[in-house]
């Protein structure tokens, strides 16, 4: 069986009618899914919806979606629709966001951020199965006996959670059908999964039934793409919070997180944060080298758990350098 892969294109200068064109490729190579992001640009399931209709094959996720700034039960429609469109190809991705975009843009409290997300998720399987939103479990609100008014096209449409933590992660296993971890060492997937595990006991799941589904950076430029695996890595550091240097801390990278922060943060001293970036955090967070070496080492990581690696598409970048990518990765490669 062809091991599954994933594309994501970058929300920012998101460019509406190449990825369209990427999806349609990917389709047709045989790629697994095709996710799209969603921040203050896009609106994440009008695009899906366009790549539906031009698509016959490739599921279609979101990769991902925040939980708060749609109630559950318009995620719930949201869900079933695209799904009816698609013919069965959506895949839900979920995740929390964070303070600054919940609040600053959407106007939303960003209170409870666990307790919403499991309650996006009860709710979204309750509505999809046919039951009534009173019987959802949902903890923060008091629902009225609303039930979808139209036939989902699937009960068991699949419910993707990115998370970091150890609690998000636990409750994937209890509740949800894939985690999607990003920015997390491909040799320090066992943690997780161990989380995952005592989450899938509670609930008496069989963990192996959930898919392992992380955002991973693929660079097939032989040196360059080793440079410019660097510098991704000290934005991801230096520019995106406390969130990865917290990760990446934990498993014993600190010392190198702060000297790649401490530069970052300096704009002085920023174009000299990429040469901190040590060689062991290339390989354990990126793949990077010629294209020979990507294919081969993307095979290899599977072997940590890895059941479906979404691949992050070059961003800024003319259609034949994209075309480019997305053919020399696809599945049969």
């Amino acid at each position: 069986m062809t091991a599954r892969t994933g594309l994501l294109p970058f929300w920012k200068n998101y460019d509406r009618k190449l990825y369209l064109k990427a999806a349609i490729l990917a389709d047709e190579l045989g790629y697994d899914s095709f996710w799209i992001p969603e921040a203050w640009g896009y609106e994440i399931f009008s695009l899906l919806t366009e790549i539906a209709v031009h698509t016959k094959q490739i599921k279609l996720g979101t990769g991902i979606v925040n939980c708060f700034s749609r109630s559950p039960g318009l995620l719930a429609m949201n869900a079933a629709t695209v799904d009816e469109i698609s013919e069965g190809r959506f895949i839900l991705g979920l995740g929390t966001s964070g303070q600054r975009v919940i609040e600053g843009f959407h106007a939303r409290e960003f209170k409870k951020p666990l307790t919403q997300l499991r309650d996006v998720i009860r709710v979204t399987k309750t509505l999809l199965s046919g039951k009534r939103l009173n019987e959802s479990g949902a903890k923060l609100h008091d629902y009225r006996p609303f039930e979808l008014a139209m036939k989902p096209l699937r009960a068991d449409v699949p419910i993707y959670v990115a998370a970091l933590k150890q609690q998000s992660i636990t409750s994937i296993g209890e509740l949800a059908d894939g985690w999607i971890p990003t920015f997390w060492p491909y040799n320090k997937l066992d943690r997780g999964h161990a989380w995952i595990a005592e989450g899938a006991a509670k609930a008496g799941r069989n963990p192996s039934e959930i898919v392992t589904a992380p955002f991973t950076t693929v660079i097939p430029l032989g040196d360059a793409g080793v440079r410019e695996a660097r510098q991704i890595i000290a934005f991801y550091i230096g520019g995106m919070g406390d969130y990865y240097k917290e990760l990446l801390g934990s498993f014993g990278y600190a010392d190198e997180c702060k000297r790649v922060d401490d530069l970052y943060r300096d704009k002085t001293t920023r174009s000299r944060a990429p040469d901190a970036v040590s060689d062991e955090m290339i390989e354990v967070l990126t793949i990077a080298g010629d294209p020979k070496h990507c294919i081969a080492e993307l095979q290899r990581r599977r072997e940590y758990g890895i059941d479906l690696p979404i691949l992050n598409l070059p961003s800024n970048l003319p259609w034949p350098m994209i075309e480019l990518f997305i053919r020399t990765m696809a599945p049969a490669s």
